[in-house]
């Protein structure tokens, strides 16, 4: 795994053998962060990234100058992988949390200018994440979520959908914090 862009690039993080997460690829990554580099401004902001697995995400956020991230993961030796990457690389934006992340979603008291979430893709409760995260209120007005997830979802005919891209058998949907009938009105 490897950091491809920002202050950080280059750096290679290497994942344990005990590591049971699947990393977003690189040509995957390299496409979210085009994407977000033209809708949004990542330096200086708030970052949530949900079912962090290795913290890949986290860690392209924190080297293109996000002012702090928080990863939550619930798998210890996850978790823990990630604050050894961070503390290695430096890193002392990033908050590692050991949690389930559906249950921070509703504990969670905070708003974030960016949330990704990579849930398993076979996880029953994904196709709910979306409206979770934004019936919660986890989202700043004009934030973005990044929901990545397979080819058997369709996200398009939610309120808050803005639109989905497909790298290989990665798919990112995106979603704002105002349905398209609030948006309209503006």
């Amino acid at each position: 795994m490897r950091i491809i862009s920002g202050k950080l690039k280059g750096r290679k993080i290497l994942p344990l053998s005990e590591l049971k997460a699947r990393p977003t690829t690189d040509f995957a990554k390299e496409g979210l962060f085009n994407i977000l580099e033209n809708r949004t401004i990542i330096e200086g902001s708030t970052v949530l990234d949900l079912f962090s697995g290795t913290g890949g995400i986290s860690l392209e956020f924190i080297s293109r100058d996000a002012a702090s991230v928080t990863a939550v993961e619930i798998n210890r030796t996850h978790a823990e992988y990630i604050k050894k990457s961070a503390k290695q690389l430096g890193i002392d934006n990033l908050t590692v949390l050991q949690a389930d992340a559906l249950k921070y979603i509703n504990a969670c008291r905070r708003k974030f200018d960016i949330i990704f979430a990579d849930p398993p893709y076979a996880l029953a409760a994904l196709p709910a994440i979306p409206d979770a995260v934004l019936s919660a209120g986890l989202l700043e007005d004009d934030g973005i979520m990044i929901l990545e997830h397979g080819k058997n979802n369709d996200f398009s005919g939610h309120p808050n959908f803005m639109e989905m891209r497909k790298y290989g058998s990665v798919h990112f949907s995106f979603f704002t914090a105002y349905a398209k009938e609030d948006n309209q009105e503006k």
